[in-house]
């Protein structure tokens, strides 16, 4: 959390500046970004909510998803992935959307990544996907540099 405080702090400044909202879909973060955020005073004046979805059952029944996000999209990619954030941003009514599927660790991703191996997609007024490739299989380790990876993105957007 020390490395993802300071970075939520910047983006909790740039949004509220902007008069900016954001939600959230967590997967393996595990709540590390949305806590982060909350974190930061006056969080209430960007911050709209969050979701942990771990497995596809959570997405299916949070998301009313039939099959994936869109049409033909493989799970943990970033077309997938930016395609769950915009379902977040357009079900909470944020300006901007961060969604993230990874594998923390130890082992990989059922769908085929290896540990350490997570994609973030920002939707929004400037979206975007990027994927997050550690090397690792430190579970926590890698939670925490995913998170940071999706605050540094959506940092970038809002520069």
């Amino acid at each position: 959390m020390e490395k993802l405080i300071p970075l939520a702090a910047e983006v909790a400044e740039r949004l509220k500046k902007r008069g900016e909202t954001l939600a959230l879909s967590e997967s393996s973060m595990g709540g590390l970004v949305s806590a982060a955020l909350v974190a930061q005073p006056g969080a209430s004046a960007f911050y709209l909510g969050s979701t942990v979805i771990y497995t596809r059952g959570a997405a299916r029944a949070l998301y009313d998803l039939k099959g994936p996000p869109a049409p033909d999209l493989k799970p943990l990619t970033e077309p997938y992935v930016a395609a769950m954030a915009e379902i977040a941003r357009q079900k909470l009514g944020s300006t901007w959307a961060l969604a993230e599927m990874g594998a923390s660790g130890p082992s990989g991703s059922p769908y085929g990544p290896p540990p350490g191996t997570a994609v973030i997609g920002l939707a929004g007024p400037r979206p975007a996907a990027i994927t997050v490739s550690t090397g690792s299989a430190d579970r926590a380790a890698n939670m925490r540099a995913f998170g940071a990876a999706a605050l540094q993105l959506l940092l970038k957007s809002l520069t």
